[in-house]
């Protein structure tokens, strides 16, 4: 199994930090470490974005859950 392939199982916690690394990573002069990590980005960007997106609408549901019921006269 790649790394990769176990996005789908880590925290939101751990993708954030595996991203930050491997953009850290995809400008070291280690070329091997380079090009594992810039074949990662996408995939961990896009899992980021997804994961954020989910997080923000979930927060927003829960604000309109806790707003007071206007009532029309």
């Amino acid at each position: 199994m790649t790394l990769a392939d176990k996005i789908p199982t880590m925290s939101d916690e751990e993708v954030v930090n595996l991203l930050a690394n491997a953009r850290r990573l995809s400008d070291s002069p280690d070329e091997k470490q380079s090009a594992a990590a810039q074949e990662l980005l996408p995939a961990l960007e896009g899992a980021a974005a997804e994961r954020k997106a989910r997080r923000l609408a979930a927060a927003q549901a829960k604000r309109a859950a806790k707003r007071p019921k206007t009532v029309a006269a």
